[in-house]
């Protein structure tokens, strides 16, 4: 039997190509005259196990891509929080009690965004990340059972190639008697493949199918994660915005102003160049 967990995929949450099974390319044995496994059987088979293997390749690369995604969004809300708290102790709060006031707001609008950020991130840990990452744990079992199927398909191609050659002798005693002995030899090895290409041919198929009804929930749940999180952001900037209701300068006169303020600097002497 193959051992790759099909049941897993029954559960909503359980599990979504990899270079563990090699090419497949026959080991420097006799070829058999008889076409023992049907071209379009062999075309069938490949079909199956290529699109498992990019569906392999493409889980793993969304593991990634998400978990990449996560840590960024952790390590922009922390810097944020970072930014209001070094503001918060800048000397020039201390000297200007409405800016202080403005950093204040800010700084509790960052720690409100970070919170909602870690809960949002954790969320998609465990409903999107983890699923992804148990789906993927499921190849190896599979990757195995293919390796499998082709150490017996050699092994039963070597051994039609002995019935083979023992058929085209002439049927003397001791000829007769090692052709029996072949065929016995080939017939348990010939039942292992064709049961094993049996069951790959049906459950490749089903378990390739069953990738849309395992992962649709994740992905449902990380578009709501989203939607309140940035809900939760509109509301806390909202907040933010009315505690600031004086209009601030345009960027454009924001800019003279620095500008001015810089040319002021530069006319001291201690930064005047030599």
């Amino acid at each position: 039997m193959i051992s790759f967990p099909l049941k897993l995929m029954d559960s909503p949450h359980t599990i979504l190509h990899s270079d563990l099974m090699p090419p497949l390319i026959p080991f420097k044995i006799g070829q058999p005259k008889k076409q023992i496994v049907p071209k379009t059987v062999e075309k069938d088979f490949e079909r199956e196990y290529g699109k498992l293997q990019q569906l392999e390749d493409q889980t793993k690369k969304l593991q990634k891509d998400m978990k990449k995604s996560t840590d960024a969004d952790l390590a922009m809300s922390k810097s944020a929080v970072k930014i209001s708290c070094d503001l918060l102790s800048n000397p020039l709060c201390e000297q200007d009690p409405k800016f202080l006031e403005m950093v204040t707001a800010l700084d509790t609008a960052m720690k409100r965004m970070d919170s909602f950020n870690q809960e949002k991130v954790n969320q998609i840990q465990k409903t999107v990340i983890e699923p992804l990452k148990k789906f993927s744990g499921v190849f190896p079992s599979l990757n195995m059972a293919v390796k499998r199927r082709e150490q017996t398909l050699q092994d039963y191609k070597r051994l039609q190639s002995k019935v083979e050659k023992y058929e085209e002798k002439d049927k003397t005693g001791p000829i007769l008697a090692k052709l029996h002995q072949a065929r016995e030899e080939l017939r348990p090895v010939k039942e292992d493949f064709e049961a094993k290409n049996k069951q790959l041919l049906e459950e490749m198929p089903k378990f390739y199918s069953s990738r849309i009804d395992y992962f649709k929930p994740s992905f449902e749940s990380l578009i709501r994660a989203q939607v309140v999180y940035y809900t939760e952001m509109y509301k806390i900037f909202g907040d933010l915005t009315e505690q600031l209701d004086e209009p601030g300068p345009t960027d454009e006169e924001r800019e003279k102003e620095n500008e001015a303020k810089l040319n002021e600097l530069r006319a001291l002497s201690i930064v005047a160049d030599d």
